[in-house]
């Protein structure tokens, strides 16, 4: 029997952090979620290679450590390079030819790419993920054609190359174009549901966190929702809404919103603005944060910057410090008073675990604590 599986490619990650260069996470840190994102996309990480720099270069790596990337390359037999950055068009070419084009390069851009691809089920989530990655692929066309490259110049050195990328680029704006009218047709769709909630006077409750923080556990742990939840990175990528009844009998929908990461694409980001619109309709946020995690406050303050970032402020946020079943014993952080944050929360901490539905009446109450404070009239009514 011949199998027809697809092997794993082998993958080295490479990670250079350039001195004075603020980044959200430890090098080590970044490192180990690049490593959870090339195990996600199905890929063996069989080693990392890290550098720091005084600045920037064309080949993202010092010479030396491009000597030793390549005799690593050869003897752990790579397929693919995959660097913890976005790489320039320019980084990108030139590091494939010192590798002399004997393995894949692709940068944590093209990677998270490649995760969403494969975790978007509906339409909408393929359309945001498509036109990602066409304005990715934009700017480093001209690579694409390098076998059609002569060595020199004069004569026999002009012509199919330059004709092919002028035509691949004008097909590939083409389809951004269609792209986003479809999305606009989305994002009209999505305004007519938030416009029927708002007549219908049932508020929503975004979930919002870095990814695998445990938003999908929380929402099939309040709802039953059957949402899929994994111990990976981007689960669950399409937006999913559920009604909760709270203990005064008043009615709310929690949705389910796209994880956030560091160094998150502003591709990704554009593309599913649509998606995130959701956010800044929600009359209360819940920050769920993975209290287990040794970055903690670097994923809060990652979170609040995205949230920054889409204008999302002022909001009545809860944080949700999630998994504290997944805390060694005796460090609790309800056994002091250090609980593990970055800042004070504008409305409050509670501490939950989604996975043992433990915590979960604290946050209703919170959230009818904070509807109160936000619709009075319409808490006392549902009382009523």
């Amino acid at each position: 029997m011949i199998s027809t599986a697809r092997k794993s490619e082998r993958a080295l990650l490479v990670c250079a952090k350039v001195f004075r260069r603020r980044e959200a996470l430890p090098m080590s840190a970044s490192l180990a979620e690049l490593a959870d994102l090339a195990r996600t996309a199905g890929a063996k990480v069989v080693g990392s290679f890290t550098q720091q720099l005084s600045k920037p270069t064309h080949h993202y790596l010092g010479k030396g450590k491009l000597e030793q990337l390549k005799e690593t390359v050869l003897s752990k037999r790579i397929d693919t390079v995959i660097c913890d950055d976005e790489l320039t068009p320019t980084q990108q070419r030139n590091l494939e030819r010192a590798l002399e084009e004997k393995v894949k390069v692709i940068d944590r851009t093209a990677l998270i790419l490649d995760v969403f691809a494969a975790r978007a089920q509906t339409r909408e989530g393929r359309l945001q993920v498509e036109l990602a990655q066409h304005e990715y692929l934009m700017p480093r066309l001209a690579g694409q054609w390098s076998h059609l490259e002569r060595l020199g110049g004069g004569i026999g050195t002009r012509g199919p190359g330059e004709s092919q990328i002028e035509t691949d680029r004008r097909l590939v704006r083409n389809r951004i174009q269609h792209i986003k009218r479809e999305l606009s047709r989305v994002s009209r769709q999505r305004d007519l549901y938030r416009s029927r909630r708002r007549n219908e006077g049932i508020p929503v409750v975004s979930l919002v966190g870095y990814t695998n923080a445990g938003k999908s556990t929380l929402l099939n742990s309040l709802t039953a929702a059957g949402v899929t939840a994994e111990d990976k990175l981007f689960s669950t990528l399409d937006p999913v809404t559920r009604k909760v009844r709270l203990a005064s009998g008043r009615e709310v929908l929690f949705t389910d919103t796209v994880g956030f990461i560091q160094k998150l694409p502003p591709a990704i980001v554009a593309a599913f603005r649509a998606t995130l619109e959701e956010i800044r309709e929600a009359r209360i946020i819940v920050h769920v944060a993975d209290v287990s995690s040794s970055n903690l406050e670097n994923h809060i303050g990652e979170v609040e910057s995205i949230l920054k970032g889409l204008e999302i402020v002022n909001k009545p946020t809860i944080l949700a410090l999630n998994k504290t079943d997944l805390l060694p014993i005796g460090d609790d952080p309800r056994d002091g008073d250090d609980v593990p944050i970055a800042g004070d929360p504008p409305s409050g901490v509670v501490l939950i675990s989604a996975a043992e539905c433990r915590g979960l009446d604290k946050l209703l109450e919170e959230v009818e604590r904070l509807l109160s404070a936000v619709d009075p009239v319409e808490t006392t009514l549902a009382a009523l």
